[in-house]
C-alpha cells in the first residue's frame, strides 16, 4: 500500500486535522512538535524525536544531479529513501524505481502524488506531501487511497458443487460499508482465489450487512494487501484485509470483528485457465460468488457451467509472503 506522509513544518493545526481526519500515513514535524500532534489524535510522527526518526528509520538524500541519482541507486535497500528532487523531472525517478525498492519521494501537490506513485506503472513506495493547503492534503489522501492496488481477475467456470459435513466458517465484520459487486478474494490454496460478495444484497430472510463477508473455511487464505495472503483462522480486530470490487479495483479494510462459528459446509471447484480453483464456503444461500457482471451469485443455486470471478496467483508462501520454492497444494 502506498504510504503518503504530510510535511507539517511550521506546525498547522488545520494541515494536521486534514492529515489525521484524511487518513494519511503520517505527518512530518520539526522538532518538539511531536506533542501537538498527540493532543489532535493518535498518528506516526516523522521527526528527529518522533516515531520515524531520520537516519535511524529512513535515509533522506537530495537529488540535483546524475551523480546523487547514481549515489541513490547504490544505497543500501535495508531502510526506505526519502527523496527530494531540486528538479521536478520524471526520468531520475524512473532510473530509480528501475533500480530498487522502498523509495519515497517528496512532493508540493496531489497531482505530483498521484503521478509519483504511478511511474513505470509500479511507481515510488510513498509520498511526503510539502503544501500549505489542508484541502490539497485531502486530496491528496483520496488520489492515492483511489489509486490503490489493483488484481487482475478472470472468469473462471464451475466444474462441482459438492456438500460436506459440519466445519468451521469465518465471518470477517470489517469496519468498510462494502457495495454491491465488493467483496474478499478466498481460496483453499495460493494457486486461486474466488471473489466472495459481501453481504450488501437485501434479501427476505435476514437484513443485509454490508459490513460483512462470510469468506469460507477457517483454513482458507484471503489476499491481503501488499500480495500477501492470511488465514481466515488467524483474523482479528485491527488487521487488514483487501476489498475488490469485480473490475479488479481494490481497497483496504479493517477488521472489526472475526466470527468462527460451526456450520454445514460445500465445496466449490472452478477452472481458469486450465488450472483448479477451490473453496469451502458455508452452505447457506446468503453466501454468494460473484458473477463476471458484478452480480452475486447464491452458493445454494451454484451449479456446474456457472461463471464467477477468480484471480490466479500461484507461488509458495511463507507466513503470507511469496517465496520461491516447489510447492503443489491440493
Amino acid at each position: 500500500m502506498k504510504k503518503i506522509w504530510v510535511r507539517i513544518v511550521p506546525w498547522d493545526k488545520s494541515l494536521a486535522i486534514a492529515a489525521l481526519e484524511s487518513g494519511a500515513d503520517a505527518v512530518s514535524l520539526a522538532a518538539g512538535d511531536a506533542p501537538r500532534m498527540r493532543e489532535l489524535g493518535r498518528m506516526a510522527v516523522v521527526a528527529p524525536d518522533g516515531d520515524l526518526r531520520p537516519g535511524r528509520d529512513f535515509v533522506e538524500m537530495e537529488v540535483r544531479s546524475k551523480a546523487d541519482e547514481v549515489a541513490a541507486a547504490r544505497l543500501p535497500e535495508g531502510k526506505p529513501l526519502l527523496l527530494r528532487m531540486a528538479d521536478w523531472t520524471i526520468i531520475p525517478l524512473e532510473n530509480l524505481i528501475a533500480q530498487r525498492a522502498g523509495i519515497l519521494v517528496e512532493v508540493s501537490d496531489a497531482e505530483s502524488a498521484r503521478t509519483a506513485i504511478g511511474i513505470l506503472e509500479k511507481g515510488v513506495d510513498g509520498v511526503l506531501l510539502n503544501t500549505r493547503c489542508a484541502d490539497e492534503v485531502r486530496k491528496a489522501v483520496r488520489l492515492i487511497r483511489e489509486a490503490g492496488e489493483s488484481v487482475a481477475l478472470e472468469t473462471a467456470v464451475v466444474r462441482e458443487v459438492a456438500i460436506l459435513g459440519m466445519g468451521d466458517r469465518v465471518c470477517v465484520d470489517t469496519c468498510t460499508q462494502m457495495t454491491p459487486g465488493q467483496g474478499m478474494l478466498v481460496g483453499n490454496t495460493t494457486e486461486g482465489f474466488l471473489l466472495v460478495h459481501s453481504e450488501s444484497i437485501e434479501n427476505p430472510y435476514v437484513a443485509a450487512r454490508p459490513f460483512r463477508v462470510n469468506a469460507g473455511a477457517l483454513h482458507a487464505y484471503t489476499l491481503a494487501p501488499g500480495g500477501r495472503t492470511r488465514y481466515l483462522s488467524d483474523l482479528k480486530a485491527g488487521d487488514d484485509v483487501l476489498i475488490v470490487d469485480p473490475q479488479g479495483r481494490t481497497q483496504v479494510g479493517y477488521v472489526g470483528r472475526s466470527k468462527v462459528e460451526r456450520r454445514p459446509l460445500l465445496l466449490v471447484k472452478a477452472e481458469a485457465s486450465g488450472r483448479e480453483i477451490a473453496l469451502v464456503l458455508q452452505n447457506a444461500e446468503t453466501i454468494r460468488l460473484t458473477a463476471p457482471d458484478g452480480a452475486p451469485v447464491s452458493v445454494a443455486a451454484l451449479k456446474a457451467g456457472d461463471q464467477v470471478l477468480a484471480h490466479r496467483m500461484g507461488g509458495a508462501r511463507h507466513f503470507g509472503m511469496k517465496v520461491s520454492e516447489t510447492l503443489k497444494e491440493r
